[in-house]
């Protein structure tokens, strides 16, 4: 161990020099450009383009751009980045980490990496974890960018897609991480190629790269649609789950049991017993009561899992929002997933919005290493090495400080409970405020953080609070928290994206403890590095500073991971009594030691979540690579349409003929079929035609019959470009409605399938075994249903339709939005049905236009080919 350990540090003191010297060679360019006008400065980036068109690389011109950068900022910005921020701009552009303290200028550091990779022309993409800071950074630096001839743009989530399309195509790019995720699943829903707001993925420069890439990373991004409302069943569950008996310190007699590591619940058999009585059904865990009980275990998480003000929060919309326990900020438009919000919703007596289907999905770090060049900042990566090491192939390089931290960062005091850890926070914060020391009060959920404010109310010392619910005000209260005898309490939002900034007399007390800005922490967060951010906005740029953290035995991270070891430490001290405390360095070890776990938790849980998304990142590659294929074709797509009906025959024939040749009664079923589907009714095939041929004979007949139908289909739409409309609007419909039924039927699976570790099998196996199978089924499905529209669709002879605005697609985008937006697309007359009995609409209420009703038997083999009975497959009725 200590040898891995000596040869990192060695790797990072290699780096480090190399660095060094590439940062000197920057700056020898320092007195030639102060030298030049702002013209002539100005006219270097057109110049450095011309060299890049020519052949030069951006590492040639990185030591010249780095410089003009550099003289830019000094001359607008009234900012030099120093020799450690050069240093972290040449990690970034490396396409790597650079770890640099808090307050150590990663705004200014991006510039020059920025500058010179918008130089390509390919776009640069600037991702910060919040829209606020997007539009500050875009406004502050954009100026710098402007004055040297590049173009700057902000997307948000309230753009249009013309807007957005503009901000894309601009040489620097602000955005949210989620919002980039966002708009690229958007992107492969559209049908025009005018419609797509983004380039192709070039180069992305993360602030704050930890909380993006790692934190955020447990939850993929998901656009959804609406499903079938179940609200009474939410309530009837919530009320039941509300005349249950327990706690979390499981006894006899209690109701449920729950694990307090894993943070899960479960029924005891006392609580099942109740649940019967209470439903009125002999058995909660038969077959038939499947969904019954996910409410009721939906409901019991809801009621004894989450927390109120600390997992979600109620807003004065009667709307529950998720509180991200990274940040403390609301998740605004994200939801629980799986009935979770719902239930929540039920538990908080809250209107119930309905349950959503999954339409599309992605990870984020599946999109992230999409870019052709990832880099990001932070003041907090080293602990995460390993995982952007194997995630995203990229390594952290700690960067010195500017100056040296002269921070005071005192050990952990513990406390027996939590009542006598808020009492010591009061007295500590009482004693610096009357030293006129400005303090920073960092809780880890808006619960806490309101505690301590009635505290201080009670104590007569005026503060301030920033939290989810009054976060609008969080630029005002963070210019202020630096002046003399300010007190602030915030969740972890004040942990980064901006300075506090020291009023006058803060620095000058003759006590170093009352010396800057003190930090007090009023418990561990079960991540290090949001321990370390908070301890981080004290001490910048060589300032005097104090943190210290105030942790109880009753604390979350203590109860799961921790209270037992240092209980045993208490009591070996013979500490007794409520105010008794410990402060110790083994203390703060044994924590850490307990942040790690948590930490390799977290880790695994990401690690799964990419492991079943890269099941299914080559179809959406595939999928999404054949969509842009489509929407982009110049030409006339018959070639591809004719491949889909040979292999949708060749499905169809095979079917028929399970014994490699077809019997009477096979022939006749196979007439129905391709009568009903392909060809015209009665008399579109007849037993002669087919008696005594091979199957390739059969295929062959039937091909050439349905070829002859799409002829005089496409004889209707003489204009090419008509032509090209519709077959772009047929495919699209399908494989849309498709795609977005097969991955809400994954997403289901995904739930499921760890249940099949009690059998002994490999739960990601069994998916990937499972969804390989579905996706080849979703395929046949896919070109039965664009052949039989092709065969069956009515043509009207008009050159136009009426263009119909294609609607706006959000994250709850339906299925009928979809359609209609494929509709739109077409410049010939919609797809209408014949005069015949339109097919019930398959479940999500989608209706395929221009079908006949098929006459397939209920329970006979689906002409799609999927293998499923007609019932099972296409068809499905609602029962809405």
């Amino acid at each position: 161990m200590a040898n891995i350990i000596q040869q990192l540090i060695e790797n990072d003191k290699k780096q480090l020099k190399k660095l060094n010297k590439m940062a000197d060679k920057v700056e020898s360019y320092e007195s030639t450009f102060a030298a030049l006008s702002d013209e002539e400065l100005q006219a270097k980036t057109p110049e450095f383009k011309k060299r890049y068109q020519a052949g030069e690389s951006l590492d040639d011109l990185l030591y010249e751009a780095f410089a003009v950068a550099r003289e830019g900022a000094k001359r607008v910005l009234g900012l030099f980045p120093y020799h450690v921020q050069i240093m972290g701009g040449i990690v970034l552009h490396n396409g790597d980490v650079p770890e640099m303290r808090t307050g150590e200028g990663k705004t200014l550091t991006a510039t020059m990496p920025v500058y010179l990779n918008a130089l390509a022309g390919e776009g640069v993409h600037v991702v910060t974890v919040n829209e606020y800071l997007s539009a500050r950074d875009a406004t502050e630096m954009g100026e710098l960018y402007n004055w040297l001839g590049l173009t700057v743009g902000i997307n948000s989530s309230s753009k249009s897609p013309e807007e957005k399309r503009a901000a894309y195509l601009c040489d620097i790019t602000y955005s949210t991480n989620s919002e980039l995720g966002f708009d690229y699943l958007r992107d492969n829903m559209v049908t025009t190629f005018d419609e797509m707001s983004q380039r192709p993925l070039n180069f992305a420069l993360v602030d704050e790269v930890d909380s993006i890439l790692i934190d955020e990373a447990r939850t993929p991004l998901i656009i959804s649609g609406q499903a079938e409302s179940s609200s009474a069943l939410y309530i009837r569950a919530d009320q039941f789950v509300k005349t249950l008996v327990g706690r979390e310190e499981y006894e006899d007699g209690d109701d449920y049991k729950i694990d307090v590591q894993s943070k899960t619940i479960s029924l005891t058999e006392d609580g099942i017993d109740k649940a019967e009585k209470f439903f009125a059904i002999d058995n909660l865990y038969d077959l038939e009561n499947a969904a019954l009980t996910h409410f009721v275990d939906n409901s019991l998480r809801a009621n004894y899992i989450m927390g109120l003000d600390l997992d979600y929060m109620v807003d004065e919309n009667q709307e529950v929002l998720i509180v991200d326990q990274f940040t403390g900020r609301a998740m605004e438009g994200r939801r629980f997933s799986d009935g979770l919000h719902q239930a929540i919703e039920a538990k908080e007596a809250v209107p119930i919005q309905d349950e959503s289907k999954t339409m599309a999905s992605i990870t984020y770090q599946n999109y992230f290493r999409m870019y052709k060049k990832l880099a990001g900042m932070t003041g907090t990566g080293k602990t995460e090495a390993e995982e952007f090491r194997e995630i995203y192939n990229i390594q952290v390089v700690p960067i010195p400080t500017n100056k040296p931290v002269k921070r005071l960062d005192h050990p952990d005091l513990l406390y027996p409970t939590i009542e006598a850890k808020f009492a010591a926070v009061i007295r500590d914060v009482r004693e610096r405020h009357e030293q006129g020391q400005p303090i920073l009060i960092g809780t880890v959920g808006v619960e806490t953080s309101e505690i301590i404010s009635n505290e201080l109310v009670k104590a007569g010392i005026p503060h301030e609070v920033l939290n989810a619910k009054n976060h609008f005000k969080e630029a005002q209260i963070i210019m202020n928290a630096g002046q003399k005898g300010a007190v602030t309490i915030a969740t972890n939002m004040a942990g980064r994206g901006t300075d506090i900034k020291l009023g006058a007399g803060v620095i000058d007390h003759p006590d170093e403890e009352y010396q800057g800005l003190a930090v007090i922490g009023t418990e561990r967060h079960e991540s290090r590095r949001i321990d370390n951010q908070l301890r981080g906005r004290s001490g910048r740029q060589g300032d005097p500073g104090v943190s210290q953290f105030y942790l109880s035995l009753e604390d979350d991270l203590m109860r799961r991971f921790g209270s037992e070891r240092v209980a045993a430490v208490l009591d070996k001290f013979k500490i007794e009594g409520e105010d008794a405390v410990i402060k110790s360095r083994m203390i703060t070890n044994q924590i850490e030691a307990s942040q790690k776990r948590v930490e390799g938790n977290n880790y695994d849980s990401r690690k799964q979540v990419l492991q079943y998304d890269d099941v299914i990142r080559e179809q959406r590659e595939v999928i999404y690579h054949q969509r842009y294929e489509v929407i982009t074709a110049k030409d006339d797509l018959t070639p591809q349409l004719l491949g889909m009906f040979n292999r949708t025959i060749d499905r169809m024939v095979d079917g028929q003929a399970i014994l490699g040749k077809l019997s009477e009664s096979d022939m006749k079923d196979l007439i129905v079929q391709a009568e009903s589907n392909l060809l015209a009714e009665n008399g579109g095939l007849t037993e002669a035609e087919l008696s005594g041929k091979t199957l390739p004979q059969v295929k062959a007949l039937i091909f050439d019959k349905v070829k002859a139908i799409y002829d005089s289909q496409m004889e209707k739409l003489i204009e090419a470009n008509r032509r090209l409309s519709f077959q772009q609007a047929v495919i699209l419909r399908t494989v849309d409605t498709n795609w977005s039924e097969h991955i809400d039927q994954l997403d289901q699976m995904r739930q499921s399938v760890g249940l099949r570790g009690y059998a002994q099998n490999n739960p990601l196996v069994e998916y990937q075994q499972e969804s390989f199978t579905m996706f080849n089924n979703m395929v046949g499905a896919i070109e039965f249903e664009v052949t039989r529209l092709m065969m069956k669709a009515q043509i009207h002879p008009q050159t136009a339709t009426e263009q119909a605005p294609a609607p706006k697609i959000v994250t709850t985008a339906s299925l009928e939005d979809l359609t209609q937006v494929a509709a739109a697309a077409t410049t010939v007359a919609p797809l209408e049905t014949s005069a015949e009995p339109k097919p019930a609409p398959r479940q999500g209420g989608y209706k395929i236009a221009g079908m006949n009703s098929p006459k397939v038997g209920r329970n006979d083999p689906c002409p799609c080919g999927s293998g499923k009975k007609y019932k099972n497959c296409h068809g499905r009725v609602t029962t809405a």
